[in-house]
């Protein structure tokens, strides 16, 4: 594979990147999306409180998977990223309004600290669908 074989996946109305790297990356019909934190594009401010932090990330990850013409439905494997395993429950509340059965895998880890000092990130991996 060369770089020819990889279009990067970028979403005006999500978070712009924070450093070398794409909000996405689609190659061979997968999407492979970089973790979204809680920022609000709009303003650049971090939405407070885990379950707004949660579903601020869901919307701008859903923007990129949207700039892929994907959407939560794609979505087969994601990682969440907490600062504190203790908020598990309350990200799990609002995760499932984003997610239908089947479910995608998912792995969960808690992280020693995440950007701008965030309670959760995550990311995901999609697979486009055949338009035939």
């Amino acid at each position: 594979m060369n770089s020819d074989d990889r279009v990067p996946i970028s979403s005006d109305n999500a978070p712009a990147a924070i450093g070398p790297y794409s909000q996405g990356v689609a190659v061979d019909g997968w999407v492979y999306c970089s973790g979204q934190i809680p920022i609000i594009p709009a303003d650049g401010s971090v939405a407070q409180g885990i379950k707004d932090q949660t579903r601020q990330v869901l919307e701008n990850l859903g923007q990129v998977l949207s700039a892929a013409d994907c959407d939560f439905s794609n979505v087969i494997k994601t990682t969440v990223y907490l600062s504190d395993m203790a908020t598990f429950s309350q990200m799990n509340e609002v995760y499932a309004q984003y997610f239908e059965v089947p479910y995608p895998a998912r792995a969960c880890v808690e992280a020693a600290a995440l950007p701008k000092g965030v309670q959760v990130e995550i990311d995901a991996i999609a697979r486009k669908r055949d338009s035939t």
